[in-house]
């Protein structure tokens, strides 16, 4: 099937190819260029609520949210109001601030894995920062990340996928020199058996084991419970380090971020380094990494693992943050946003079946993915199988309908709670109309 291209507004092509000139690929992150989809991309001017309006003026409902940190829709007034009033008192200072402590100390209520937390600027830095933790409080080198988990874009763990238990990763990225990722083990996502046979092999050469317990960047898969409790129980037995990063689920699969789905669940559950980012951060450029007293003691000026920003702990962005997480942590808050969530999931199923079109979907919280599938893929290989040139047909689709998904076949959805039952009806009704098409 060939996908459909849009045919987009003279506006959105010139500034694209004026773009081209001067920026590599027309854009700043790779994923906004539509080279996935095809078409152009669009420029956008101005967002508000569950919305956003390109440079002609053309109005979509927001589904990616910024990947994930507008978790209140864009330009929530009290929000607004706490980034004005830091704005003017300064845009960064180079010094601590009392903010930064409100901010953490907030941070710290909703997760209570992590005693201590560092602030930084991005979730890249954040895992980057994480790793070289876990390696300096364990005195190991190698670490384990799956296949179709993305932990940013550091060196280490620009790793070729799939590349077996016994043997180590190929960089993916030119200008990561092999020798910089020759300890990092990549294994197949929700394989338990892979996983026991690679601590078996290396298990007292790790230093810890990173994951995205439900990953957003293979679109949505679930750690399964048996498959997370190994996790957790091999890397207790071996005396690694436990890595959740929660950059995109933390406070937006729930107030606790993922870990506290899985502590529902399994006993005494808790990782050991926790990353987080995108929402604590409300849209502004901030992340972090947390952990107990006794492994964040080794961070500088305490201990011997070094790490600093200029940047971190901004004012403006700490102002930003505190303001988002103490609107989300009001009663009610998730319940109504899973609920958003779970309608837009149920419809788009329920259109797909009246359609006859292969189709499965899953959610949490305010997070949600879909695949062209009979049944939701637990790896990425089996989210491989989903039919990409469909997918291509309804995103146009659905962009000329004024919908915006992620323009790209593998990464997640986000549900703002500004998303109102309209807005709802009227993505399942574009939804609807493109399914029987496909």
């Amino acid at each position: 099937m060939t996908p459909n291209t849009d045919t987009p507004s003279s506006l959105n092509q010139t500034l694209f190819e004026r773009a081209r000139r001067v920026i590599p690929g027309g854009v700043n992150s790779p994923v906004r260029a539509f080279k996935a989809v095809g078409g152009t991309p669009r420029f956008v001017q101005r967002a508000q609520g569950a919305y956003f309006w390109d440079v002609e003026g053309q109005r979509y409902i927001d589904y990616i949210g910024s990947w994930g940190p507008m978790i209140l829709g864009h330009g929530h007034p009290a929000v607004l109001d706490a980034v004005q009033k830091a704005a003017v008192d300064g845009f960064s200072f180079g010094a601590p601030t009392e903010r930064e402590v409100e901010l953490v100390e907030a941070i710290l209520a909703l997760y209570p894995s992590m005693d201590m937390v560092r602030l930084v600027s991005s979730g890249t830095e954040a895992a980057m920062s994480a790793i070289r933790l876990a390696r300096g409080a364990t005195g190991r080198s190698k670490l384990i990340k799956f296949e179709g988990c993305y932990h940013g874009h550091a060196d280490a763990l620009l790793v070729k996928a799939g590349s077996g238990l016994a043997t180590f990763g190929n960089p993916t990225s030119a200008g990561v020199p092999p020798e910089v990722v020759q300890h990092t083990i990549v294994l197949e996502y929700n394989n338990v058996e892979q996983l026991e046979q690679a601590f078996a092999l290396h298990g007292t050469e790790l230093a810890c084991l990173m994951i995205e317990p439900i990953a957003g960047n293979m679109n949505f898969v679930r750690a399964s419970l048996p498959f997370m409790q190994r996790c957790r129980e091999l890397c207790t037995q071996y005396g690694a380090l436990l890595v959740f990063d929660e950059v995109m689920t933390g406070c937006r699969v729930a107030l606790g971020g993922a870990q506290a789905v899985y502590a529902a669940q399994l006993p005494d559950f808790a990782p050991d380094i926790t990353v987080l980012g995108k929402v604590i951060g409300g849209g502004m450029p901030l992340a972090a990494f947390g952990a107990r007293r006794v492994i964040m003691e080794q961070l500088a000026p305490l201990g011997p693992v070094y790490q600093a920003g200029t940047l971190s702990g901004n004012p403006v962005a700490t102002a930003c943050g505190l303001a988002t997480l103490r609107e989300i942590a009001k009663p009610g808050f998730f319940d109504a946003l899973a609920h958003k969530t779970r309608s837009l999931v149920n419809g788009l199923q329920g259109a797909a079946d009246a359609a006859g079109l292969p189709f499965c979907a899953d959610s949490e919280g305010g997070m949600f993915g879909f695949f062209l599938l009979g049944q939701l893929p637990q790896n990425y290989p089996q989210v491989m199988k989903t039919d990409g040139a469909r997918f291509n047909t309804l995103f146009h689709g659905l962009l000329q309908a004024g919908v915006y998904i992620a323009p790209a076949l593998y990464e997640a959805g986000f549900v703002s709670i500004a998303h109102s039952d309209e807005d709802i009806a009227r993505t399942l009704e574009a939804a609807s109309m493109l399914f029987k098409k496909l």
